[in-house]
């Protein structure tokens, strides 16, 4: 097949940890040809690892007529910048969440890739993971009926000191996790109408100076409710979800979930009753709920990531649609913004 030549900027935690990674699972799609780093260790690494070009400098990455794709995994205020410059070289690009720092800068990275004629996704992974996926079949089928709650917690008890702790490089809990869970609620929120927002934000055991406690909620008069907890100061985490339902529904975690419904049908008719109730007792039924169903991750999916790489290859390669479009990204950073206001006022 044709290999996509790929040049990848930033081997820290995610172009190293995540991308190098799953890259290296697609070997007939995808050829790693030249990365960039200050850290001449990690150049040295990936040299010795992929036969690749090493760059220390981003500008003199750009120049390399070899690469055709371009992973930006650098510090979250460079996404922007480097993304614009990237796509202006004549690559196409995939960059790391969050997409932006600002919603100004996310919508001069669309309008570039127009101009360009290139390909602009952004790595929001988690839209293809397992469990979310899972979720949102069990809702789409309807037998948990319509939806009035789903809470997505991000729980953790603990300190960091790293770049992602402060401000001046866009880190902060809302910009590292918001943008996973934001995407998988706006996905389940759906388009009818866009979210009124709720944000609270606290700096609470971090080194830093960013945010390490988020609490956001999304409200429509349509769309169900969405809450979402992102926190380092939770000693007693709870379960990843929890969806509530007119006729059931669904906790669990990102590697198992379980859930019920019962059918309307079976339950005896009833009508409204004013009168005093003989035996003092609470109206009390039993729920004829169906066998409760069970979800656990298998261990090929566990790296999901692939299926990002596998629909971009078809992207690019054979003009399918693009999975992730940096269009419906916007609004995962609209939100973020909007949260940001709010903390600050």
């Amino acid at each position: 097949m044709d290999k996509i030549k790929i040049g990848i900027v930033g081997l820290g935690r995610s172009g190293w940890g995540i991308h190098c990674r799953i890259i290296s699972q697609l070997p007939d799609l995808y050829e790693i040809v030249s990365v960039c780093d200050e850290d001449k260790k990690r150049l040295e690494e990936a040299k010795e690892r992929f036969k690749c070009k090493t760059y220390n400098n981003f500008n003199d990455f750009l120049e390399d007529e070899d690469i055709e794709l371009v992973v930006i995994a650098t510090f979250s205020h460079l996404h922007s910048e480097q993304t614009i410059k990237a796509l202006k070289k004549g690559k196409n690009v995939i960059c790391e969440k969050p997409m932006a720092t600002s919603l100004k800068d996310a919508e001069e990275m669309v309008k570039t890739a127009k101009e360009t004629g290139r390909i602009l996704t952004i790595f929001q992974n988690r839209r293809y993971s397992p469990d979310f996926l899972k979720v949102k079949e069990i809702i789409d089928s309807g037998v948990i009926g319509r939806i009035i709650l789903i809470k997505m917690l991000y729980h953790n008890f603990g300190r960091r000191w790293d770049w992602q702790t402060l401000k001046k490089y866009g880190g902060g809990l809302l910009n590292n996790w918001g943008p996973h869970l934001i995407d998988q609620a706006l996905q389940l929120f759906g388009t009818y109408e866009e979210p009124e927002i709720f944000c609270q934000m606290e700096k609470t055991l971090t080194l830093g100076d960013a945010e390490d406690h988020v609490k956001i909620i999304l409200k429509g008069k349509k769309s169900p409710m969405i809450d979402i907890e992102i926190t380092s100061c939770c000693c007693y985490p709870q379960e990843n979800w929890l969806v509530m339902g007119t006729t059931g529904g669904i906790k669990g975690t990102m590697t198992h979930l379980v859930w019920k419904y019962f059918y309307p049908h079976d339950l005896p008719l009833r009508k409204v009753e004013e009168n005093p109730v003989p035996d003092r007792s609470y109206n009390i039924e039993k729920i004829p709920w169906q066998e409760e169903q069970k979800w656990e991750i298998e261990e090929k999916d566990k790296d999901y990531e692939v299926n990002f790489y596998k629909d971009l290859y078809q992207s690019i390669k054979n003009n399918k649609p693009l999975k992730i479009t940096p269009e419906s990204v916007l609004r995962v950073i609209s939100v973020i913004e909007k949260c940001h206001k709010l903390s600050e006022s």
